[in-house]
Order: structure tokens, then sequence, then C-alpha cells
């Protein structure tokens, strides 16, 4: 059903194979089953869980990779496929895009919020469950956000935001991340903290001057920017820690 999987990214970690059990699973969605890489350390105990939501580029080794350092980081980690309703994210990712902006929209945040839930309930599950998304998936975190109650932390990487009058719907702890030269996103930015504040929501932002959309993503050389990564990341994991494992 599923197209051939492809080479692993190249984590920084070497030795990744042997601090981690690393599989491709098929978990339940709104639409059907949908195929998701699944990350956790080796030692066997319940962890919080982390949703990992790819780009518009679909599933790709760059988000295996970042689901591996979640992982690594003390968590049970799951990067969903969004494409899986129509055969799964392809090795061309130009092809990829095209395909996401064809999903319904609706169905799509369904598939993410029984990613949740699958979450919750699995058995090395401490039922704690986080999301953290890239670009289209930042603002799919948002949408879980919004739409699952089981969610207790979430970290949108330059992601649209949701419309104003859907944020008091929201349960999570936010922690929002943009990069300052992304004027079409960051132009929601007003209007969302003007909501979430009138909401007591509980939420951060930061702002990396200097970085582009997608700066995170140290796979794609002419977004990638290492200072804003680095900092962001450190930001997120410490966020899940303090949301998630206490």
């Amino acid at each position: 059903m599923f197209p051939q999987l492809r080479p692993k990214g190249l984590l920084n970690h070497q030795n990744h194979e042997e601090r981690l059990d690393t599989k491709w699973i098929e978990c339940p969605g709104e639409t059907g089953k949908m195929r998701a890489y699944l990350a956790r350390p080796k030692v066997e105990e319940r962890r919080p869980a982390v949703i990992v939501i790819h780009e518009n580029r679909g599933l790709n080794p760059h988000i295996e990779d970042v689901t591996r350092r979640t992982a690594l980081e003390g968590f049970l980690a799951l990067a969903p496929d969004a494409l899986s309703p129509v055969g799964g994210t392809p090795p061309d990712e130009t092809k990829a895009v095209e395909m996401i902006y064809k999903l319904d929209m609706k169905s799509t945040i369904s598939n993410f919020v029984a990613a949740v839930k699958y979450l919750k309930t699995h058995p090395m599950s401490t039922g704690k469950v986080g999301v953290v998304g890239f670009c289209w998936g930042g603002e799919m975190t948002n949408q879980v956000a919004v739409n699952s109650p089981d969610v207790s932390a979430a970290v949108p990487y330059y992601g649209r935001q949701p419309a104003s009058e859907d944020v008091p719907k929201i349960k999570a702890s936010l922690l929002l991340q943009y990069a300052g030269n992304d004027e079409g996103i960051n132009k929601g930015i007003a209007a969302y903290e003007e909501a979430l504040k009138k909401a007591s929501i509980d939420y951060k932002l930061y702002m990396y001057e200097g970085a582009a959309h997608a700066f995170n993503n140290d796979m794609n050389a002419a977004r990638y920017n290492k200072a804003a990564a680095e900092l962001a990341w450190g930001r997120t994991i410490a966020f899940f820690k303090e949301k998630l494992k206490t």
C-alpha cells in the first residue's frame, strides 16, 4: 500500500541504533490506517509521548531524524505520514507537496488527533502527549491543539495560526517559534496573540531574527540556520520536559 521505505536521515548521534528502538508501524486514523515512524529509548519504561508533524514535503528522512532526536531526549516519539490516505509520501518531494495540498483538511486534522489518542493509550506512554510540527506541520500542530483536549504541550514552528474564534478551545500550553524573515506567516501573529491572551492560554513566543521559514531543516541548505535551529530545539526539549514530565 505504501511506498518502499527510504534510507534514514543522518542523525548526528552516530550510536542511535544502540540507544533507540525504531520501527515503522501502522496506527489508527480517522480515515484508516496511518503509516508512521516510531522511536523510543531501548530501556523499556513508560515515557511522555510526542507527535512529530512533517513539513509539506511529507514524512522524509529529515523528519525521521527529528523523531529520533526527540526519542533520544527520553520521549516516545511518533511521526505519522499525513499522506497515508493517498498511498504515503512519495520519493519525489515536488509530488509530495502537490499531494499535501489536495488533502482534505478536516480529515487530516482528525487523523492527527487520532494519533494523539493512540499515543495517550500506548503501553509505553505515561499518557501525557505533546505535539511539534514544522511549516505545514506547524499549522497542523496549531490545529491539533485546537481539536484535541488530550494534548498537554504544543510547539508549532513557523505555522499558520488557527482562527481566533477557535483559540479558546486550546487546552495545551504553547511554545510558538517564528522566523524573522517570514512575512506571510508572521502577519497572523498579532491576532493569534490577542486571542491567546483573551482566552488566558499558557504560551510563550520566540522570534528568531535573521532566520527564514524552515530554518530548522538541516537537510535544506538554503533555509537552515544553525544558530536559530539549535536555540529553538533546546527550548523545545526544555518545554516538553517541563510540561510532559512533571
